[in-house]
């Protein structure tokens, strides 16, 4: 199984769900904040290519999964 990272921020609720969802599955995950970072939504933008409105944004390995909804959806097919 690949690592899921996710980028978020302090405060946010559906990057906090994201992280429950990862704990409560047992999965590999890194948790990025963006604002301690130093990371911008334009600098994601540019790993994702195309524009970010908001966060979370996650990934499985190098592989852009999308926000929170998609990742829950992808979590509950089985693809981990």
């Amino acid at each position: 199984m690949e690592r899921i990272t996710i980028f978020g921020r302090d405060g946010c609720g559906y990057c906090r769900r994201a992280v429950e969802l990862c704990e409560s599955k047992a999965l590999n995950y890194r948790y990025i904040d963006i604002h301690a970072e130093g990371i911008s939504k334009a600098d994601l933008e540019k790993t994702i290519g195309k524009p970010v409105l908001t966060v979370p944004q996650i990934f499985r390995g190098q592989q852009h999964v999308g926000g929170y909804t998609e990742f829950a959806r992808e979590v509950a097919q089985g693809a981990q």
